[in-house]
């Protein structure tokens, strides 16, 4: 059937059974089909094939449309970098951009991006027209692909010989709209409504026309409406550009070509992950959980997030047949939180979440130049099935539990899964990394006009069987901490240090990427915000590898009110004069850091990312000297290793947390999964 010749009846049709009925469709408004568990009928057409199986196309012509897709999203990315006007778009990049087919699969593997699906849900594929912009940001009417409302999401549909053939979307995260603290991310939100303008799908231009009602609304919400209805206005324009694009392509070499080359795109990418990716995994059952440490409400405690890893040799019913099949079970994952952790990850089932996961399993490739050249697109839907515990928890939250903070989970699943893939495979998996949290300053600027600075900044990534970790990672792709002279430039602060967090990379073999250091120093009095985890969890260590430095912030760094900020905080006040000291995670070591060769700790000396305090510390390594010329003392240092071998205990959990974990597990320095 032609999914854009579908009507609204047509729509509702039974088949979208992965997703399951919540609700009764009477109960929702609506008189037939299966409802989402926002109430929302579920049952459009997608992921489908386009083209029958076993159709063929011009190897040649696939990769000529895989380089046009991936132009075209870059395009569009460029666009929307030159012409937005908010730092968090403009400068640090927080935003991506995505092509999707009229099946809604994804076909471009850069990096993640937000789903059609809320759009083709609400409004039939038939009734679209050329120069319309659809737009929302209902983190529970997005099917999982929003998770916050900052994050504004815009769609435009792709045409060809007047039916829609494809969609290019673009959602990224914004200054503000509005809600209880400006930057719409309060850390202590019990509910969504705290967290700002939730918009369903909306559409927000038609035919090319602006609803100027609607931006009139989302801008009278918005602390920042200038830069809002900016980013806006370059996000739907470089959408509408790149749907040209596409339509050219269309145009170009036939509909019935490119829809073969969209089904071959994503057929290359299940094969290659089935063979080179999953034929990794030993068959059987593999269990692992981590924590997010608190939520803004209750005190710090465990809020867990486990998986259940099953790797079969063939797939179930349905597609991905005949192959190896990953079961991801997020069962024991801990009740819904209080404050704003939780995060909607079951809809669609679980599609959001399969492809932002799926990135990890890269780590499994055969070298570190194969990983890169991976791409994580639909095809890895297939491949994956996802399981999730009733609702009520921190990944199946019932509307309107809040969840601007839902980084703390997204981010902290990657880690349970590389954590769980890792028991599987003798820890050829990277240890742990966290690298992202919002910090940012807002008060009155030198003319006394209301100011928001808000900055995402990196951390460390883990260290790996065959290299060390990254320093000061983004794990937002192109993403980018925010320009010294622009900032100096606009707002009434001094950078007055921006380096690296020395001694902040886990210890072990090879060594954990390094954090930021940054020292802001304010010009006039102003409020500090910080949106952040592993403040007392650190990030793990692996197979002998040690946990790297916590995420912490002090204020009047060296001054009479010196004092550490809390991990969550909306309103620190910061006097003028006060120096404000972020030092982010350091990445987790992997392997013994005793076998730390002594030429790779002296280049660390040498370099400033390890004292002589912490080689002797962390690695058991007498040195003296300065870091322009450090000296090891290797006989003192066989010695001092020697000793610490002999006084190891003869068995380790395979994991390490770091001495915070003991704080919140009552004295425990390791979980019952923690041993292999």
């Amino acid at each position: 059937m032609c999914f854009s010749c579908q009507t609204a009846a047509t729509r509702l049709a039974p088949v979208d059974a992965a997703v399951g009925s919540h609700a009764s469709s009477t109960e929702a408004g609506h008189t037939d089909g299966p409802v989402n568990p926002a109430g929302l009928p579920t049952a459009y057409e997608h992921g489908n094939r386009l083209t029958p199986e076993g159709s063929s196309v011009d190897p040649i012509l696939v990769e000529i449309v895989e380089g046009t897709l991936a132009s075209v999203e870059m395009e569009v990315e460029t666009a929307i970098a030159r012409t937005s006007r908010s730092p968090m778009i403009r400068d640090a990049h927080d935003f991506r951009a995505g092509i999707h087919d009229r099946q809604l699969r994804k076909l471009t593997g850069r990096s993640y991006s937000a789903l059609v699906h809320p759009i083709a849900r609400d409004f039939p594929l038939s009734e679209m027209s050329e120069g319309d912009v659809f737009f929302h940001n209902d983190v529970y009417e997005s099917e999982g692909g929003i998770g916050h409302l900052p994050d504004l999401c815009v769609t435009v549909p792709v045409f060809s010989g007047g039916e829609v053939v494809a969609f290019v979307q673009a959602f990224g995260h914004h200054d503000d709209i509005g809600g209880a603290v400006p930057g719409s991310m309060p850390s202590n939100a019990q509910t969504v409504f705290e967290e700002g303008l939730s918009v369903p799908p909306i559409k927000l231009w038609d035919k090319g026309v602006p609803n100027q009602a609607a931006l009139r609304i989302m801008t009278r919400n918005s602390r920042m409406p200038d830069s809002l209805a900016a980013d806006l206005d370059a996000e739907c324009s470089a959408c509408l550009m790149g749907a040209r694009r596409l339509s050219e392509l269309f145009e170009r070499y036939g509909r019935d070509t490119i829809e073969a080359a969209f089904d071959a795109i994503l057929d290359k990418t299940t094969e290659t992950y089935r063979r080179e990716i999953l034929s990794k995994i030993p068959d059987g059952t593999y269990v692992w959980e981590d924590y997010a440490e608190h939520d803004g409400v209750d005190e710090p405690m465990l809020h867990t997030q486990r998986i259940t890893l099953t790797k079969v040799s063939t797939g179930g019913p349905g597609p991905g047949d005949g192959g190896p099949k990953l079961v991801i079970d997020f069962t024991g994952t801990a009740k819904q939180a209080k404050g704003p952790i939780n995060h909607c990850g079951d809809y669609v089932g679980g599609n959001f979440l399969k492809k932002w996961l799926a990135p990890i399993l890269r780590n499994l490739a055969d070298t570190p130049e194969r990983m890169a050249e991976l791409d994580v697109n639909e095809g890895i839907v297939p491949l994956i099935e996802m399981k999730f515990p009733e609702k009520g928890t921190l990944l199946t939250p019932i509307y309107p539990a809040p969840t601007n903070a839902r980084t703390f989970v997204i981010l902290r699943l990657l880690g349970v899964l590389a954590g769980v893939v890792a028991k599987a495979v003798d820890g050829r998996m990277p240890a742990d990394q966290e690298t992202i949290r919002y910090t940012g300053v807002y008060g009155k600027d030198r003319d006394g006009n209301d100011y928001l600075m808000r900055e995402v900044l990196g951390g460390g990534s883990g260290g790996r069987y065959y290299a060390d970790g990254e320093d000061t990672i983004h794990v937002v792709p192109d993403s980018r901490n925010l320009p010294t002279e622009f900032t100096e430039s606009r707002f009434p602060f001094i950078v007055e240090r921006l380096g690296l967090a020395v001694d902040s990379g886990g210890a072990g073999r090879h060594r954990g990427g390094l954090g930021y250091e940054k020292h802001i120093r304010m010009l006039k009095d102003a409020n500090f915000m910080s949106i952040a985890d592993r403040s007392i969890l650190a990030c793990w260590g692996v197979k002998g590898g040690k946990a790297g430095r916590p995420f912490e912030v002090t204020v009047d760094v060296g001054g009479p009110d010196e004092r550490t900020v809390d991990a969550l905080a909306d309103a620190e006040v910061i006097k003028a004069g006060q120096v404000i000291r972020i030092r982010t995670t350091g990445g987790g070591g992997w392997g013994d850091p005793l076998e730390r060769p002594y030429d790779e700790v002296e280049r660390d000396l040498r370099w400033g990312k390890v004292s002589i305090e912490g080689a002797l510390r962390d690695y058991g390594v007498v040195a003296s000297g300065d870091k322009e010329a450090p000296v090891i003392d290797a006989a003192a240092s066989d010695a001092e290793r020697g000793r610490r071998r002999a006084e190891r205990p003869e068995e380790s959990p395979f994991f390490d947390r770091g001495p915070g974990y003991a704080a919140l597990a009552e004295g425990k320095v390791a979980a019952d999964v923690d041993w292999l």
